[in-house]
């Protein structure tokens, strides 16, 4: 083989691996983007919002065993603010991985009228033990509002058909009403897209 056809090759080898580098993906697409995006210090990176349909008013919270880390005793006492509705569990890793991402958004969105509730719904009985769940999220960094659903009724009652998930969040807006919806870990650049957009809409 002359050189001339080894040069060649090597540029079709090095084309590929660099190729690569922008193909391999994680939990979803705007991570690998913003992965790439990132690498060039003076390019801008603009999230886009996604669509927040209005999905009608959010279902009740039923047969809860209590809260948790508030006085809040409903959603409905949170009318006014935009609520980040998330179904966990302390012992699902899926769960335990999106945690940082919603500290910081309590923390960076806190004051400007988010809050977070945390249905804890265990998948197994010693999850469902009130002192390992306060015990859990301590260790985890959880200090917003807990609401305890041992039976998980609210669980299948907002997840309805035949596959329920951990974890799940959805976001509520001022009045109440289901905006945003997403499955499972990532998402988080679109998550917080979305918390703004709704905390910019009118009261």
């Amino acid at each position: 083989m002359n050189a001339r056809a080894l040069a060649g090759i090597g540029t079709v080898v090095v084309a590929v691996v660099i190729g690569a580098a922008f193909v391999v993906d994680g939990s979803d697409g705007n991570e690998a983007a913003t992965a790439g995006i990132a690498l060039d210090d003076a390019t801008p990176t603009t999230i886009a919002v996604p669509d927040l349909p209005d999905r009608g008013p959010h279902p009740e919270l039923v047969d809860l065993a209590g809260w948790l880390q508030s006085d809040v005793t409903s959603l409905e006492e949170l009318e006014g603010k935009v609520v980040a509705v998330q179904f966990w569990t302390f012992g699902c890793s899926n769960c335990k991985a999106t945690l940082p991402h919603m500290s910081e958004l309590y923390q960076r969105y806190g004051s400007q009228g988010f809050e977070i509730v945390g249905v804890h719904a265990p998948e197994f009985s010693y999850e469902a033990d009130e002192a390992n769940i306060v015990a859990a999220a301590a260790d985890l960094g959880v200090t917003w509002p807990i609401a305890l659903d041992p039976t998980k009724r609210t669980f299948h009652l907002w997840q309805e058909g035949p596959t329920a998930h951990w974890p799940r969040i959805y976001l509520l807006d001022r009045d109440g009403h289901i905006r945003y919806d997403h499955i499972g870990e990532g998402r988080y650049d679109q998550i917080d897209a979305a918390v703004e957009a709704l905390l910019a809409e009118p009261a």
